[in-house]
C-alpha cells in the first residue's frame, strides 16, 4: 500500500500506472478481490475497532461535536454492514465494457459508445472511516485506481482500513498502487492531489464547506462535489397525517448526522392546526429541539414553552443534530419556493394525497432526489441498489445523486469499419 512515505506525486503516479492494468482486469478477478476484502474486514475486526476506538476517544477529548462523532464511530454492526456492502458491490454487473448505445452509418461504419474507467480517482474526506472501504471497493469494481486522503480525525481507522483493503486486493491479483492512502496530516497534500493534471482524473471531496472551498481555490483537475444536505419534508393539505408524522420523525431522527436527514419541516396551513400538535409532540419525545416560525408557535399548544423562535439563518442550516426548523406555508408553490431558495439540492420530500401536488413538487423542486410519501433518509447508494456510494452529488454534469459504479466510468466511441475513408 502506498502512503506518504512517498511524495504525493509519486503515490499518484503509481496509481496512474496501476489504473492502466486495472482497466484491463477481468470481472472475475475484481470480484474475487472484493470477496477477499470483505473477508479481511471480518477477520481483522478487532484490530479495526481498536484503531477506531482510539480516534473516537481522541475526538471526545478534543470536543468533537456529536454529529461528527457519530460519523466517525465504527461498531461491530456497522463494520459488518461495510463488509456486506463490499459483497453487494461484487455481485453487481461490471460496468466496464458495457455498450451504452450504437448505430450503423450509411457508409457501413458501426459506431458504439462503450463504458471505460475514469482512471485515477482521488477521494478526500473527513471523519467517515467507512468511506475508505466503500470508495475503494467501488473504484476497484469500476476499474479505477484510488488515492485516499482522509483527515487526522480518523487517522488510525483509515490507516488500518486502507491496509486491510489494499493487502486483500493485492493478494487476489490487483496491481500494487491501485489503492493508496496519504496521511491527511497536511493541508498541502490536498493542494498537491488537486493539481495532478494528467495523472489524477477526478477528485471527489466528502466533507464540510472548508474542504470544498480549499479545493475550489486550488483544483486544476475535475472535481465532483459530494454535497452536504439541507433537506426538507413538506406536508401538503391532502396528506395522510399518520404517514406524515412517521415520515417527518424518521427523516429527522433515524440518523440525524447524515446529509439526507431532514433539517426543515414545512406544513400546509390548511392542516397545520391538526397536524402540528402530534408531530411536534412526537419530535420532542425523540429529543428534537424545535425552531419554529410564528404560525407554528401559535399552534404548538402545550409545547409552546419548549420551542424556540426560528431565525432566517435556521432555514439555511444543516444541523447534523437533533434540531429541526418548522414553518407553516400557504401553498405547494410556497413550499417549492422555500425549498429551492434554502435547500442544497440533495433530498426533498412531499407527503401528499394529491397527484397534482406530487407532480408539481417533483417537477419544480431542483434536487438530486425528490420523494413522494417517503422519508428523505433513503438517498444512499447502498439503499438504491448500487452496493454503496462514493458520495452524493448535487451537480448536474456527469453525475447527480449517489455516485456508484456507472458514475465512476466515462465512455469512448468505438468505431468499426471495413476500409472506409472519408472523401
Amino acid at each position: 500500500m502506498a502512503t506518504t512515505a512517498q511524495s504525493v506525486a509519486d503515490v499518484c503516479a503509481q496509481a496512474k500506472r496501476a489504473s492502466r492494468h486495472l482497466a484491463r482486469l477481468d470481472t472475475a478477478t475484481k470480484n474475487a478481490a472484493l470477496g477477499r476484502v470483505a473477508a479481511a474486514l471480518e477477520q481483522r475486526a478487532d484490530e479495526i475497532l481498536y484503531a477506531n476506538a482510539r480516534d473516537v476517544e481522541a475526538g471526545e477529548e478534543t470536543g468533537l461535536d456529536a454529529g461528527l462523532l457519530d460519523r466517525l464511530e465504527l461498531t461491530e454492526a456497522r463494520l459488518a454492514g461495510i463488509a456486506s456492502d463490499v459483497r453487494s458491490i461484487a455481485a453487481l454487473p461490471d460496468p466496464v465494457g458495457e455498450t451504452i448505445g450504437g448505430h450503423r452509418l450509411e457508409n457501413g461504419l458501426d459506431v458504439r459508445r462503450v463504458r471505460v474507467p475514469l482512471g485515477v480517482v482521488a477521494v478526500v474526506y473527513e471523519a467517515r472511516p467507512n468511506v475508505t472501504v466503500d470508495c475503494s471497493a467501488l473504484c476497484l469494481k469500476s476499474g479505477n485506481a484510488i488515492v485516499l486522503r482522509g483527515s487526522s480525525i480518523a487517522a488510525h481507522s483509515n490507516s488500518v482500513l486502507a491496509d486491510v483493503v489494499s493487502s486483500a486486493a493485492l493478494s487476489a491479483g490487483v496491481p500494487e498502487g491501485a489503492i493508496s492512502i496519504v496521511s491527511g496530516g497536511d493541508r498541502d497534500e490536498l493542494r498537491q492531489i488537486a493539481t495532478q493534471d494528467g495523472v489524477v482524473d477526478l477528485v471527489i471531496p466528502r466533507g464540510g464547506e472548508g474542504l470544498k472551498a480549499a479545493l475550489k481555490e486550488h483544483a486544476t483537475v475535475p472535481v465532483i462535489y459530494a454535497a452536504g444536505g439541507n433537506a426538507h419534508v413538506f406536508v401538503d393539505s391532502s396528506a395522510d397525517l399518520d404517514d406524515a408524522v412517521r415520515i417527518a420523525v424518521n427523516a429527522k431522527v433515524q440518523r440525524p448526522s447524515t446529509c439526507n436527514a431532514a433539517e426543515t419541516l414545512l406544513v400546509h396551513a390548511d392542516i397545520a392546526g391538526e397536524f402540528l400538535p402530534p408531530v411536534l409532540r412526537a419530535l420532542r419525545e425523540s429529543r428534537v429541539e424545535l425552531r419554529v416560525d410564528a404560525r407554528a408557535r401559535s399552534l404548538a399548544g402545550e409545547l409552546d414553552g419548549s420551542v424556540r423562535d426560528a431565525t432566517e439563518a435556521d432555514w439555511a442550516t444543516e444541523y447534523h443534530a437533533l434540531i429541526l426548523a418548522v414553518k407553516v406555508v400557504d401553498s405547494v408553490g410556497e413550499a417549492i419556493e422555500h425549498v429551492n431558495r434554502f435547500g442544497s439540492g440533495h433530498s426533498e420530500a412531499i407527503v401528499t394525497g394529491s397527484v397534482d401536488s406530487a407532480r408539481a413538487f417533483t417537477t419544480d423542486v431542483d434536487a438530486a432526489a425528490v420523494y413522494v410519501n417517503a422519508s428523505t433518509r433513503f438517498t444512499d447508494g447502498g439503499v438504491f441498489g448500487m452496493g454503496a456510494e462514493i458520495g452524493n452529488s448535487t451537480q448536474k454534469l456527469h453525475a447527480r445523486g449517489p455516485i456508484g459504479l456507472r458514475e465512476l466510468t466515462t465512455y469512448k466511441f468505438v468505431v468499426e469499419g471495413s476500409g472506409q475513408v472519408r472523401e
